[in-house]
């Protein structure tokens, strides 16, 4: 046993520990918040998925929107770290509650935790489809977030970076000082040099993705209709330099190319498809590492306040598109487009104009930073309604077993 109180120590967006008691409330508010199942037909008994990225962001919201609102059942992947010194990661708390949840409604969900670029979580994803769920996969969600990529063919190790390209790039950013002050500056990001795009390409674009569906394709495991998505981000012009148009914008233009591939392909050998999910801006611990989109998303909440739409909400948009709930709904280049309510042209003026006007002493009337630092605190368990942040919790959380 290891019980003991968690404070919330950080040096900026970034926290030393986690809350396990704050995290398993947060999942139980996102499952909370998903609309009653769809109807189920034929047996009742839910689809197959793999959820590739299921502790974190979107992958978390896909992953419990998906066994709340769809009923399914298959296997979650992600990378976490076990309790130690420290406490575990959010990500293996939250993996702890959405399984509990899980069992607790009758859903027979796996979670692995692994590399999930590597051939070996590949192969246990493949003997699990066929020893536990028939031997086939209806779904597959890919929502990968990572500063590294191991080719498993190579060996060779690609790393990702977050740069410009061409020229650097000079732009707004939201800090706060070691006393929770907010403070507005200017910082310089270098461009991209030598093999930084093709590096970032490797780490975040669509090779994994397309690896993932040839593996379990030549293993026979992909049910008719077979449907994957792959999560991506387009995001606002005024961060477009260092995102849409930067090292990682070139990565989410190759995944975008991969899904038309695959959606070819797939669509020829099972009548299924591929489609990228363009989602739209959320308090991620990957977005907060991003110059200037801590900035933009806290003004973003102050334009839009609760019309915000949470991830949670918009994987329950997604989940009733992919399974037929509600029509498939793509913009001209094939990709399921969640994100219009945050790229209106109304709200996009209004963000800009508060962005031009954002400084150190302005800040705090024109966006909302008490949302915004609870929801970087929310990521580690920490600022969730109804937990006793002064009494003692157990750390020692083990990792669900593959008992229903």
């Amino acid at each position: 046993m290891s019980e003991r109180v968690i404070a919330p120590k950080n040096r900026g967006f970034l926290f030393l520990d986690s809350h396990p008691g704050g995290c398993r409330q947060l999942v139980d508010e996102m499952w909370q918040a998903v609309p009653a199942p769809a109807p189920a037909d034929g047996d009742g008994e839910g689809p197959v998925a793999l959820v590739i990225g299921s502790s974190a962001g979107y992958g978390l919201a896909a992953t419990i929107a998906g066994l709340a609102r769809v009923g399914i059942r298959g296997i979650g992947v992600c990378f976490e770290k076990a309790p130690a010194r420290r406490t575990g990661t959010a990500g293996w708390y939250r993996t702890a509650a959405t399984a509990r949840l899980a069992q607790q409604h009758g859903r027979d969900m796996v979670f692995l935790n692994g590399d999930a670029f590597s051939d070996t979580v590949k192969e246990q994803v493949a003997d699990l489809l066929v020893e536990r769920f028939g031997g086939r996969l209806d779904y597959l969600i890919y929502s990968v977030a990572a500063p590294r990529r191991t080719d498993p063919d190579t060996g060779n190790v690609y790393a990702s970076v977050l740069k410009p390209i061409s020229s650097p790039y000079t732009t707004k950013t939201l800090v706060f000082d070691e006393h929770g002050a907010p403070e507005v500056k200017d910082v310089t990001t270098s461009p991209a040099e030598g093999d930084d795009i093709e590096q970032t390409v490797a780490v975040m674009g669509g090779a994994d993705w397309e690896r993932w569906i040839t593996f379990l394709a030549d293993r026979s495991l992909l049910a008719d209709g077979f449907t994957t998505a792959a999560l991506s981000y387009i995001g606002s012009p005024l961060t477009a330099a260092i995102y849409r148009q930067g090292t990682i914008g070139a990565a989410k233009a190759h995944l975008e190319a991969t899904a038309r591939t695959l959606d070819e392909r797939l669509g020829k050998t099972l009548g299924g498809r591929a489609v990228t999910s363009v989602n739209a801006a959320a308090v991620t611990q990957s977005s907060t590492a991003i110059p200037g989109i801590a900035l933009y998303v806290g003004l973003l909440r102050g334009v839009l306040g609760d019309a915000m739409i949470a991830p949670i909400g918009q994987l329950v948009e997604l989940w009733d598109q992919l399974t037929g709930a509600r029509p498939l709904d793509l913009d001209d280049e094939g990709r399921v487009r969640l994100d219009t309510w945050e790229l209106d042209p109304a709200v996009q003026n209004a963000v800009a104009e508060r962005w031009s006007t954002a400084t150190s002493g302005t800040i705090t009337e024109l966006a909302d930073l008490d949302w915004f630092s609870d929801e970087v605190r929310r990521l580690y368990g920490f600022s969730v309604p109804g937990v006793d942040y002064t009494a003692a919790v157990e750390s020692d959380v083990p990792w669900p077993t593959r008992t229903i």
